[in-house]
């Protein structure tokens, strides 16, 4: 690996410390031009030097969101700089999904060995998506639930007969749509007479035992399809109108 700047942007000084150390022992090749506690000190650094990496705490000053923003300027206004972010939001999978956005190269969760020589040389040869272990089982973790999910889905339509209308309709439900206004939807060939008719029958499907389906309402069918795995709570979002 070539030699390279590198500058470190963490408001922790210890965190700071341990990083410029483990790079001054682990990766001779990097030159260290400049650290940030802030997000000012920065954007000031950036005025006077160009690094070939940037490794970025996205927690900054109390707040979670300048890393995003500091990540999404840096590569806007170059894009040949690489961003390795560290972050201690170990739960917060939306800002992870944010800070991919924003064009970061990888992602270092602050948890057990934080940093690694491995990681570095791997941002540097051009990879992308460069995850530590803990990211790593997270990301497997998501994706098995999301796998799990989407089968059971697939067997509980299959297995109670449920149709792509259905299951629009469900949908459409539980999210607070009229009948009168799912018939709006584009592609939805039915009037509500249709979509009242459909209810019943989806209550007789979803409610096989035949006990109290009088009283049986589209709250408690939308319930049913949630418990069912016929809706996925996570993937509710509404068609085109």
């Amino acid at each position: 690996m070539d030699n390279f700047k590198v500058v470190i942007v963490e408001d922790v000084p210890l965190e700071l410390k341990g990083t410029e150390s483990l790079l001054r022992s682990e990766v001779p090749e990097a030159e260290i031009v400049g650290t940030a506690q802030t997000e000012g000190e920065y954007l000031r650094l950036m005025r006077t030097v160009k690094p070939d990496l940037v490794l970025l705490d996205l927690g900054l000053q109390g707040s979670t969101t300048i890393g995003v923003e500091l990540c999404r300027n840096t590569k806007a206004e170059h894009r040949d700089i690489k961003v390795l972010v560290f972050t201690g939001e170990i739960l917060n999978e939306k800002l992870w999904v944010d800070v991919l956005d924003a064009g970061a190269d990888g992602i270092i969760l602050k948890t057990g060995e934080m940093l690694t020589r491995t990681d570095i040389v791997n941002v540097m040869s051009g990879k992308r998506y460069v995850f530590n272990q803990p990211m790593m089982e997270c990301i497997v973790d998501s994706f098995r639930k999301s796998v799990s999910g989407s089968a059971l889905k697939s067997e509980a339509s299959i297995g109670y007969d449920i149709d792509e209308y259905d299951e629009r309709f469900l949908r459409h439900l539980a999210l607070g749509y009229t009948k009168e206004q799912i018939t709006t939807l584009r592609g939805m060939p039915f009037g509500v007479k249709s979509l009242e008719k459909r209810q019943a029958e989806l209550v007789q499907k979803l409610f096989p035992d035949g006990r109290g389906k009088q009283g049986i309402n589209a709250l408690r069918l939308v319930t049913r399809a949630f418990q069912l795995h016929i809706l996925d709570i996570d993937n509710l979002e509404p068609d085109e109108e």
